[in-house]
């Protein structure tokens, strides 16, 4: 554009400004880190409200080469247009600010805008001047955010991946919440239980205040435990000192029901041990929960567990007699019951919790081979 330069007539040389760079700019769109540069300086230089509304990935489709490619074009256009205005306007002020010092008429571009006897008012039109510079570069702005909107916005592909992360995310919180919930809300219940049980039996049977105590430290160290390892999680750290609880641990959770004051009379099948893992730690979650839910609504009443496993499935039933003063429409909406569910369905199975013939009932159904 400079050597050897172009036509003597503006037009054509403005439009040959505005040709040449094309060629450039399509085989920069090309590229699939143009738009994930590009993305990243329209964030910084261009302030949009929410970030997410101008995509930093790098090309996958022609898609989005493409619209890459009419960003740059207009990027190059509209700012060679604000570019010249700018210029323009600065030197339009300065000839105005030096208009009393000029003799004969102003002219600019071949257009006169003052005359001999007008030049005074040349000073009184540069702040005007100015201001509308500065209105034209708001404009300008937002227009061209609104461009970088529209060019650089996420793909649909892109927006789906967004949603699936963010699902995710939320599917760990909430399964974080549930954890925390079942293993923190267990352990509390007992250690409540235990130690008003024992602050009463503190004169007269110091071997079961003993029993108690034993049994808060070791409740209360796998909550530590659990509370560390969920703590890791958030952190991205490895897993925590130990892993979580399955169903070889049920002789220790009914161990300590039993001494919380719960007669519990379980029917377990000897099957245990044969379970995979991850059905085995979500089925131990859930009757935790039930047992937990038993302690805290009928303390010292029985609590009936079945266990049946099979070839197909593990059947988990936990009964409970509902006590006159443990209203049932606060049973089935707490957060537990609702962390159980989701524990269920989340392995293909069902659950179902529900007052019956003056009991509150329990009853899990999960797969033991998992489906996607």
């Amino acid at each position: 554009m400079v050597a050897p330069g172009f036509s003597t007539s503006l037009p054509r040389t403005l439009l040959m400004c505005l040709i040449s760079p094309l060629p450039v700019l399509a085989l920069a769109a090309l590229l699939p880190g143009t738009r994930h540069a590009e993305g990243i300086q329209a964030r910084w230089l261009l302030r949009p409200r929410d970030g997410a509304e101008i995509s930093v990935d790098s090309s996958r489709t022609l898609s989005d080469r493409r619209r890459t490619g009419l960003w740059l074009l207009f990027r190059v256009w509209f700012g060679a247009v604000v570019l010249a205005l700018t210029v323009n306007a600065f030197s339009l002020a300065g000839e105005l600010a030096l208009a009393p010092f000029r003799e004969g008429p102003l002219r600019v571009s071949g257009i006169r805008l003052l005359d001999s006897d007008s030049h005074l008012l040349g000073p009184l039109l540069v702040p005007p001047l100015v201001l509308a510079l500065m209105w034209t570069v708001v404009a300008a702005g937002a227009l061209d955010l609104r461009a970088a909107r529209m060019f650089l916005s996420p793909s649909p592909a892109e927006q789906l991946a967004e949603v699936e992360r963010r699902a995710e995310q939320l599917l760990e919180r909430n399964r974080l919440a549930a954890e925390l919930h079942d293993s923190i809300g267990h352990a509390l219940t007992l250690a409540v239980l235990q130690a008003g049980a024992a602050r009463q039996l503190a004169a007269t049977d110091p071997a079961f205040v003993e029993r108690a105590l034993t049994v808060i430290e070791e409740t209360g160290r796998r909550a530590m435990d659990d509370l560390e390892r969920t703590v890791g999680i958030l952190r991205d750290a490895p897993e925590g000192p130990r892993a979580r609880p399955t169903l070889a641990e049920l002789d220790s959770l009914l161990d300590n029901a039993r001494i919380a004051g719960a007669p519990i009379i379980a029917d377990i099948t000897p099957r245990v041990e044969d379970i995979p893992s991850v059905v085995s730690r979500e089925a131990y979650r859930i009757l935790q929960e039930a047992v937990t839910n038993a302690l805290r609504h009928a303390p010292g009443c029985a609590v009936a567990i079945d266990l049946n496993v099979d070839d197909a499935c593990l059947e988990l039933r936990v009964a409970n007699p509902l006590l006159a003063r443990t209203p049932v429409s606060s049973r089935p909406g707490g957060k537990g019951l609702q962390g159980v569910k989701e524990r269920a369905v989340l392995l293909g199975g069902e659950i179902n919790a529900r007052p019956q013939g003056g009991h509150w009932i329990v009853e899990a159904r999960l797969p033991l081979r998992l489906t996607l």
